[in-house]
């Protein structure tokens, strides 16, 4: 009997601090970070995931994945994939590592590394990509994926197999359309907050020329130089290109409010985490006081209780869910069954190494098999450590192109894996005292 054998997790780290790739008021030095899991079974299957952090404490991750490998090793693979549902159940309802949550936190994520490593091996062994292995399940077998246990004051399952059959007849001929123009994108690699105003309006020229229609500028920093770069965001793409801004949690809610009333005469299209991103009803305060400007959060979101209940409050205009906040793959296919049931567009977050890869999968899922649109929806683009992966996105005219490749994308060529690991590889070993410059530096705006 094919069993898997093999839970494998590597703390992998990426210096982008040293180019301020990927700072924000939250994060001013990040090292994009992640854990890496390989999942293998006794007949030579591979699952690939990963779950996402910034650099220090990446190795407490590591320790979580490992804490749950005891739950996965000897499992019979063909039992796993026959109800993934109850696979992803088994990694975040155990009795004692619950409480380490429950279903939030470190430990979540560390099931989502796993449970996406588990679907990236499905992908890989019936030899297609996630996206369309999902998009060719029945409505009865993704209804079967989801947990409805605290859900169904918002979300039944007649409501998601109605959502889902409602969208059954499209599905080839959506599948066709993506295959041929991709998936909407806009890209957030101008607008780290570490950057120059000269790098910020080159970098906002050529995302322009290369055809993305929205741009996102990291904000939250002082007001005076917020105001600055986004009149010059504004002054270099002119009133045809969204620009979407974002915070990353650093306000309080009355601060938030006063902070961006001066953006207002930059229209800019969303604010991102304008405040805690625990805070369901600050964030529905700040959507009220900030209309027609629309409120956008979703990236820290704990797991789909919290999502319920950010549509219960009509706390946001826009869902950013994550690859591997939640718990992988299975979560996230309650996620956007539920944001379909409430009428909110999803636009992922795939700010992260590895993010991208992953989260195309499910906004593309949900194009073909769930919400039948991209009207108002685009998936989040940066463009560095792509050439890391043996699959890296395919970005065209500011488009996401569909991924041919098996499996979730999330597998890291060798090489990158070796040089990469902290703190032994040689992207580590050559500097002197072996730490990052995030490990030196940390600092933030008080709320």
């Amino acid at each position: 009997m094919n069993r898997i054998t093999v839970v494998e997790a590597a703390d992998l780290r990426f210096p982008t601090s040293r180019e301020l790739d990927g700072s924000d008021a939250m994060n001013p030095e990040p090292d994009y970070s992640a854990t890496y899991v390989t999942v293998r079974t006794s007949a030579g299957d591979e699952g690939y995931g990963l779950a996402f952090t910034v650099g220090r404490g990446n190795e407490v991750q590591v320790s979580a994945v490992r804490a749950l490998a005891r739950l996965v090793v000897g499992l019979p693979l063909d039992e796993v994939l026959a109800d993934l549902g109850a696979f992803t159940r088994r990694l975040t309802g155990d009795s004692q590592l619950r409480w380490l949550g429950p279903e939030k936190g470190v430990i979540h994520m560390a099931a989502a590394a796993v449970v996406n490593a588990v679907w990236d091996l499905y992908g890989r062994r019936e030899g297609k990509p996630v996206w369309r292995l999902l998009a060719e399940m029945s409505p009865e077998q993704l209804v079967a994926l989801v947990d409805f246990r605290y859900l169904r004051d918002a979300l039944t399952e007649d409501e998601a197999l109605r959502i889902l059959r409602d969208a059954e007849p499209g599905r080839a001929e959506r599948r066709k359309h993506l295959r041929e123009h991709g998936y909407p994108a806009y890209t957030t690699t101008p607008g780290w907050l570490g950057y120059t105003d000269e790098k910020l309006v080159r970098l906002a020229k050529k995302a322009v020329a290369e055809g993305f229609t929205q741009l996102k500028l990291k904000v939250g920093g002082d007001p005076a130089d917020d105001l600055r770069r986004l009149r010059l965001v504004r002054e270099t793409v002119g009133t045809g290109v969204r620009i979407a801004i974002d915070a990353n949690q650093v306000w309080g809610v009355p601060r938030a409010i006063a902070r961006l009333e001066p953006f207002k005469p930059f229209d800019p299209y969303w604010i991102e985490e304008p405040t805690s991103p625990d805070d369901i009803l600050g964030h529905a305060e700040i959507r009220r006081a900030m209309a027609p400007v629309k409120v956008a959060t979703g990236e820290h979101c704990h797991n789909q209780v919290m999502v319920k209940q950010f549509l219960q409050a009509g706390a946001i205009d826009i869902l950013q869910l994550d690859a591997s906040r939640v718990a992988g793959v299975t979560e996230n296919v309650a996620i956007l069954l539920l944001a379909a049931k409430f009428g909110i567009p999803v636009c992922p977050h795939a700010g992260g190494v590895g993010l991208c890869e992953m989260v195309q999968h499910l906004a593309m899922f949900d194009y073909v098999a769930v919400s039948g649109t991209t009207e108002d929806r685009t998936i989040e683009y940066v463009d560095h450590l792509h050439r890391h992966f043996t699959a890296p996105v395919r970005i065209r005219r500011g488009h996401y192109l569909a991924p041919e490749e098996p499996g979730l994308g999330a597998r890291l060529h060798p090489a990158s894996e070796a040089d990469h690991r902290y703190p032994e590889g040689p992207v580590w070993a050559s500097n002197a005292d072996g730490r990052s410059a995030s490990s030196r530096h940390s600092s933030m705006e008080g709320a």
